[in-house]
């Protein structure tokens, strides 16, 4: 049976409060919901960090989930990563990485309880030209086979593919679309998945936080509202987790101070969406790659 390695931790898993609030005002409540931030390591390793939206807020000790995860190769941008836990002994983690200027499908079976050894992996070329994007995201869920990856060329264009796996476990990578625009745009994180339509959350390099509502049909569209027009700029990294029916724990990391930062963000509604700071990580963020996990089981994000 999956379940999360918070449990094996020590940690208490979320618990969604709501489900009889209001979208438009709803905000996560403090204590009950997490982000697991990774990140590679200057030594090469993977590693998993629970944020816990506690008050204060509380993060647990960096654990290692794999060790020497890309045999030395260099990574300049990651995906978030996926891990599986419900292979007995083993654990499986599964990602989308840029090396070299190029994309790769990464893989990982690590032993449980070894501290992250890697017992066989593999990195599958996906293609060139990735050297002059800036940020990679990805939509996907548990019950469809198929997901979205969303990527930010250096010229302010976002890019737009339909990933699905062959039957040999290799992903065919479509061209769905391209938006220009987006030259401000400085840190991206997903924040709601639905069938009809993706969203994602972008700071800018002004201050501003928005959200960018991208439909799924075809020519691609995004429809881009302002939640708040400053103090945001300090954000290099932002990761989103679901909390309750509605909200969204929201992690934004300046990476020029080491410094993270936790809010509660209600379900978006442009310049009135509910956010709640809830204090400053005790932990550092000094990595080279910054990125999030999640679990197979993971609820599908629904902030907008």
């Amino acid at each position: 049976m999956r379940r999360t390695i918070a449990v094996a931790a020590g940690l208490a898993l979320a618990v969604p409060v709501l489900t009889s609030m209001a979208p438009a005002s709803a905000a996560p409540t403090a204590s009950t919901c997490q982000v697991q931030a990774g990140a590679l390591t200057a030594g090469g390793d993977t590693v998993n960090r629970y944020v816990v939206a506690t008050s204060p807020v509380t993060a647990s000790p960096a654990t290692v989930m794999a060790k020497q995860a890309f045999g030395g190769r260099s990574i300049s941008l990651s995906s978030q990563w996926v891990w599986d836990d419900d292979f007995g002994d083993e654990m499986s983690l599964n990602g989308h990485v840029v090396s070299g200027g190029a994309m790769y499908q990464a893989n990982q079976w690590v032993e449980k309880g070894t501290g992250g050894k890697v017992l066989r992996s593999s990195m599958t070329r996906i293609g060139g030209g990735w050297d002059v994007f800036r940020t990679l995201t990805q939509s996907w869920s548990l019950d469809d086979p198929s997901w979205r990856v969303y990527a930010l060329r250096n010229d302010g264009t976002l890019f737009r593919w339909h990933v699905n796996p062959t039957n040999d476990g290799v992903e065919h990578w479509e061209a769905a679309g391209s938006y220009p625009g987006f030259s401000a745009v400085k840190a991206v994180t997903l924040l709601s998945r639905t069938s009809t339509y993706d969203t994602l959350l972008a700071t800018t390099r002004g201050g501003a936080l928005y959200t960018i509502h991208i439909p799924l049909s075809q020519p691609m569209k995004p429809v881009v509202k302002p939640v708040r027009t400053g103090t945001w700029q300090g954000f290099e990294t932002l990761m989103a987790s679901r909390c309750g029916q509605y909200g969204t724990l929201l992690l934004g990391i300046d990476e020029d101070s080491g410094s993270g930062y936790l809010y509660a963000v209600g379900h978006a509604n442009g310049t009135a969406t509910v956010i709640n700071s809830l204090g400053k990580v005790p932990a550092t963020f000094t990595d080279p790659v910054d990125y999030s996990w999640g679990s197979v089981v993971d609820a599908p994000l629904f902030g907008e």
